[in-house]
């Protein structure tokens, strides 16, 4: 407060005698003593005792102090009350405390704090409107909030001064509608409805604009209009969408630039009965060049394999340098029925990527090798050269999506527990009141 704010009046408990401190002057209807809790009448010259204190009434110790000054967004205020307030669902009792604020030139807003969630609130100066068709959300410039909770809420504890006559036990009817980060409060007493607009705020924003010791509370779980920190997720997906375009396009580049040409192709017959072995299984194919650049060699195998297997040994050999490339591949397929009807196992055709082999002159060597009853078994081996290969383009799109999709997931889960707490029917407001 600047120095030629209005001094505080200072007065003494009817009740206790205890020393008693107005600080929104004029605007003060009761004040609650400190020492006894009793309620009083700050309009009235005698202090008139409005309530006395309960025993079984709990006293709430503020985290934030009567008569602690800090500074808000638009300008300096002094913490002049203190209410909290319950509901109770399902048998259970939750309580929040509402912090009121007072600037002798600008008003009255709150704080309100929920297990270590807070909200800067202010009463609206106009009303939001009902959204046609639907009882369960309001518009207000703009904006439309979405029903979270209808509950009637208690005030179980009031300390310092108020601009209206409270009362321990006083009941209003609360709804909240949320657009996150913030909140519209409409509460209900008989026929009088009031509107207030809360935005949530980070416990640290509260402890520095009142420089409070130590470290705020906590919070627990989601808040009703708590922002969401996924709220990029938007964005996360774009930067995705964009990532896998330009991935497609040097796939199709990829694919457009290849060669995929055939270089060598033989169909053979290998038979392993006993009469047939001695004849030598291995051999080498006739030489077939490699054209262009260092690049991936594609060969397939196919045979005529039921129930049974065929294994090849291969060797990619090139006829200047000598250097070998040795692989062996297995052809097997299995089927039949059982009491869980048809099935089948494997497959009559064998894919293999030789990665990197250089141009030039090569031929293959063949080494077969099946079961010796299976009698003679025809294969065809076809040779490919810089075949486009879409594995590593499906393997960065899975890559790329899981950052967002974890994000999404955690969104959702987020979004779960701050629905999960709400309940209630919304009530029917007409057009605002």
């Amino acid at each position: 407060m600047s120095a030629d704010s209005p001094a505080a009046k200072a007065l003494n408990c009817p009740k206790c005698g205890a020393p008693l401190t107005v600080r929104s002057f004029d605007h003060a209807v009761t004040i609650v003593c400190g020492s006894c809790g009793s309620i009083l009448d700050a309009k009235d010259p005698a202090l008139k005792i409005l309530q006395e204190f309960e025993a079984k009434t709990r006293a709430v110790e503020p985290l934030i102090p009567l008569g602690t000054r800090g500074t808000m967004p638009d300008g300096p205020y002094e913490v002049i009350g203190l209410q909290q307030r319950t509901i109770t669902v399902e048998g259970a009792d939750y309580s929040w405390h509402e912090y009121l604020l007072f600037n002798p030139f600008k008003g009255f807003r709150y704080l309100t704090q929920y297990d270590g969630h807070w909200n800067d609130a202010r009463p609206l100066r106009s009303l939001p409107a009902a959204v046609l068709g639907t009882r369960q959300r309001v518009s207000l410039d703009g904006v439309t909030y979405k029903h979270f909770q209808t509950a009637e809420a208690r005030t179980t504890f009031v300390l310092g001064e108020f601009p209206w006559e409270v009362r321990v036990g006083e009941i209003a009817l609360v709804s909240d509608y949320v657009a996150p980060p913030r909140l519209l409060s409409r509460e209900a007493t008989g026929n009088e409805a009031t509107w207030s607009i809360g935005e949530y705020i980070p416990g640290r924003i509260v402890w520095e604009a009142f420089g409070l010791p130590g470290q705020p509370p906590r919070p627990v779980g989601v808040y009703a209009n708590q922002p969401s920190p996924f709220r990029s997720l938007a964005t996360t997906w774009r930067s995705f969408a964009v990532m896998a375009a330009v991935g497609l396009v040097l796939m199709i580049g990829m694919a457009l630039s290849s060669l995929n040409a055939k270089v060598f192709e033989r169909t053979y017959t290998f038979d392993a009965r006993p009469q047939q072995a001695e004849r030598e299984p291995s051999f080498v194919t006739d030489v077939f060049e490699l054209k262009g650049h260092t690049s991936n060699v594609e060969l397939t195998t196919r045979a005529s394999v039921d129930n049974s297997w065929l294994v090849v040994n291969y060797a990619l050999i090139n006829q200047d340098t000598g250097q070998a490339y040795d692989f062996g591949r297995e052809v097997s397929w299995y089927h039949g029925r059982d009491e869980d009807g048809d099935w089948s196992e494997g497959s009559s055709q064998d894919v293999a990527i030789i990665p990197s082999v250089p141009p030039g002159r090569y031929y293959l060597r063949v080494e077969p090798d099946t079961a010796p009853d299976r009698g003679a078994v025809r294969y065809n081996i076809l040779v490919k050269r810089d075949v486009p290969r879409f594995l590593f383009y499906g393997v960065a799109l899975l890559a790329l999506a899981i950052p967002p999709a974890v994000a999404t997931w955690r969104s959702l889960k987020f979004e779960h527990a701050r629905w999960a707490e709400g309940g209630g029917a919304a009530p029917d407001i007409g057009s605002a009141a």
